[in-house]
């Protein structure tokens, strides 16, 4: 058995290389759930704004559907994690800033990294 190094007492690196991604990926649904919330601007009427909160709200449900594929299998939600970075970064053109690509992109490309790191043990 490898001995574990201590980062503070009860936080081992083992354990914050698996919790690190999963909670990067929480908090990056929530982003995406809150920033969906634009879509209520007070114009149109209140169906025509559920209906654009829930289209903002669906890279959040993939998102989180990527997550609960990578909490079980790691490397396969990795590998997930790194395909929906590619596709967003082509989607959402994020390429042609580097501030959109950071916010939008560079996320799910470090959470893949993150998942594939904590599989190899």
């Amino acid at each position: 058995m490898e001995k574990q190094e201590s980062l503070g007492g009860r936080i081992t690196f083992r354990s914050l290389k698996i919790w690190a991604p999963r909670v990067l990926a929480l908090l990056y649904v929530a982003f995406l759930a809150i920033m969906s919330l634009d879509s209520f601007d007070g114009s149109s009427g209140i169906f025509n704004n559920l209906v654009g909160f829930l289209v903002h709200l669906l890279p959040a449900f993939w998102i989180g559907m990527t997550l609960l594929l990578a909490w079980h299998y790691r490397l396969i939600g990795g590998v997930a994690f790194m395909i929906m970075g590619m596709v967003f970064t082509i989607y959402y053109h994020t390429n042609t800033s580097t501030a959109n690509f950071m916010l939008i992109s560079m996320p799910l490309f470090v959470c893949g990294m993150l998942f594939i790191f904590s599989h190899t043990e």
